[in-house]
């Protein structure tokens, strides 16, 4: 399959969700919107860091300081309100119906330079789907980097398999059973991640793959089903980044979305998902469909 990067794209936004559940790529510029959201998230960070500069500090941190202050870190970033205001903002001037656009909590990601870090609180994605982990398939997944990226410390698209299935460990994952058991141990894993998590159980060929290099505060949006990957990151300087996942609601009701080709998970990550305009809950018999297993992605 070929994939089409779609750069700052005027076209409107049910189109541009049809054309990312068959697998293409958008990236915008920074918006006013993003630019704040990336320069409070900065504050954040400089502030966890203290005098040091948060994209080498790894260099002069033991490990073990490191994840603690991400642990202490992410959490204020995930839960502050202004992030709330911001993101459903960003949305808007990217061309969303606020009414209905349903958002998760943004997730800052840290991926660090020479494996000093890839595990926990840091970790290093191996070639996945995120429906392999119960998202609906109508998942549109946002990435936003906070400082400079280059080619070397950014995700890979493995476009080649986006509508060709890959043997993988998804029937062993529940999204209920990850929320109870595995999620908050993150910041324990220091070494190494020892969690069930979906991943092939096959080969997989990482080459060809697209990598997009937004600017800081620029928009990357793609398929919750498109198969990504954490770069190894040799660029010497620990990646900051900004993701989170909208479904339109509409899309959630009418079983629109990108193809089920080869994920067996069980439970569904909707209730994670709130309204733009008012923080609204996604309707509880939505989620109780997806959660009875009776619904998957478009034929």
């Amino acid at each position: 399959m070929m994939t089409a990067v779609f750069s700052n794209s005027s076209m409107g936004e049910a189109q541009r969700r049809e054309l990312l559940y068959g697998g293409e790529v958008f990236v915008y510029s920074a918006t006013p919107a993003s630019r704040e959201l990336v320069a409070f998230t900065r504050e954040l960070i400089a502030d966890a860091f203290g005098g040091r500069d948060p994209e080498t500090a790894q260099h002069d941190m033991a490990v073990e300081e490191f994840a603690a202050l991400l642990a202490d870190l992410k959490p204020r970033f995930i839960h502050h309100p202004r992030c709330k205001k911001l993101l459903p903002a960003i949305m808007e001037e990217l061309g969303c119906v606020p009414e209905r656009t349903y958002f998760d909590v943004p997730r800052l990601r840290t991926s660090t330079s020479d494996d000093y870090l890839s595990s926990g609180i840091s970790y290093a994605f191996h070639p996945h789907r995120d429906c392999w982990y119960s998202a609906p398939f109508s998942q549109i997944n946002w990435w936003i980097p906070v400082y400079e990226v280059v080619p070397e410390n950014v995700m890979a698209f493995h476009p080649q398999y986006f509508d060709r299935p890959v043997r993988n460990g998804s029937a062993r994952y529940d999204y209920g059973e990850w929320n109870r058991t595995s999620r908050l141990t993150a910041a324990r894993h220091v070494r190494s991640d020892t969690r069930e998590q979906p991943r092939p159980e096959e080969p997989v060929e990482l080459e060809p793959q697209v990598r997009v290099v937004p600017e800081p505060g620029g928009v990357l949006l793609f398929s919750g089903a498109q198969l990504h990957s954490t770069v190894p990151n040799t660029s010497g300087r620990t990646r900051f980044s900004i993701d989170f996942r909208t479904v339109d609601v509409e899309d959630v009701r009418d079983r629109r979305g990108a193809p089920n080709v080869d994920a067996a998970c069980t439970g569904t990550t909707l209730r994670d998902f709130v309204r733009s305009t008012d923080l609204a809950a996604m309707p509880e018999e939505l989620a109780l469909e997806y959660e009875s297993g009776a619904l998957s992605g478009a034929s």
